[in-house]
């Protein structure tokens, strides 16, 4: 499946009065070189995924990904060298879902939003609440973010 999103810090604080369910997830990375290979426990479930690099500058790439038993993933989990630990708030906004990752632990006090696109050229209208686009900027992924924590970041 090709995944199509577009990545926005958010400005301020206004997207939590419209959030409409929110979910715990821990992810570590199993390796991240051509295709990144994740474990992530979201809530109660296991789910193993793939994804290969961007061509287009981050806007889309290919994913697959499956559910895997609990205890599975929390041992692949475990040999994982660094865990991103975030909530994840489900904002509805103009016939769009946007994901907004509020981190916690190493990566506190970085917030990125997140929206699913059909095709790269689809048009989306963003809350005022959305700020700066990081959209194929590497130092917002997931998988930096395990390994060199917002927390550690020279500002």
């Amino acid at each position: 499946m090709q995944e199509i999103e577009r990545k926005y810090l958010t400005a301020d604080e206004e997207w939590r009065k419209e959030v409409s369910c929110s979910m715990r997830i821990a992810q570590g990375y199993l390796c991240s070189h051509r295709v990144t290979a994740r474990v992530r426990i979201c809530d109660d479930r296991g789910i193993l995924t793939f994804k290969t690099k961007s061509r287009d500058g981050g806007l889309s790439r290919f994913e697959w990904e499956r559910t895997i038993p609990l205890g599975v993933a929390e041992r692949l989990l475990a040999r994982c060298n660094g865990v991103v630990d975030k909530v994840r708030h489900i904002v509805e906004y103009e016939g769009h879902t946007f994901e907004v990752d509020e981190f916690k632990g190493e990566n506190e006090g970085l917030i990125v939003a997140e929206v699913e696109l059909s095709s790269r050229n689809e048009e989306v209208t963003l809350p005022a609440w959305c700020g700066e686009e990081v959209t194929g900027i590497g130092c917002f992924y997931n998988s930096f973010l395990s390994k060199m924590p917002f927390k550690r970041w020279k500002k």
